[in-house]
C-alpha cells in the first residue's frame, strides 16, 4: 500500500509541475520574456506529466498551434496511463 501511495503522489506531483510550467511559460510569452524550452515540457511529459501538461496547454491556450504538442501529448497520455497502470497493478 505504501508503494501505491508513493507512486500516486509522484504522478500527481509531476502532473502539477507540468500544469504549472505551462502557466508560467504562457505568462512569459505574454510578457515576451525568456521562455521555458519545449524539451522541458517533453521531458516532464515522458516522466509522467502528459496529463497535467495537456490540461494546462488547453486551459491556458498555450502551444495549441504546435502540431507536435497537439498530437504528441495525447499519445504520451496513453503511454503514461498504460505505464502507471502496469506499475500499480502488475508490479505491486
Amino acid at each position: 500500500m505504501e508503494d501505491f501511495s508513493s507512486i500516486l503522489l509522484y504522478f500527481i506531483g509531476v502532473n502539477m509541475a507540468g500544469f504549472i510550467l505551462m502557466y508560467i511559460d504562457k505568462q512569459k510569452a505574454i510578457k515576451q520574456k525568456y521562455r521555458i524550452p519545449e524539451r522541458t515540457f517533453w521531458g516532464l511529459a515522458v516522466l509522467g506529466s502528459a496529463i497535467g501538461t495537456y490540461i494546462g496547454m488547453n486551459l491556458f491556450r498555450h502551444k495549441t498551434k504546435h502540431r507536435s504538442f497537439i498530437i504528441g501529448m495525447p499519445i504520451l497520455i496513453v503511454i503514461n496511463l498504460a505505464l502507471i497502470t502496469y506499475i500499480l497493478f502488475f508490479m505491486s
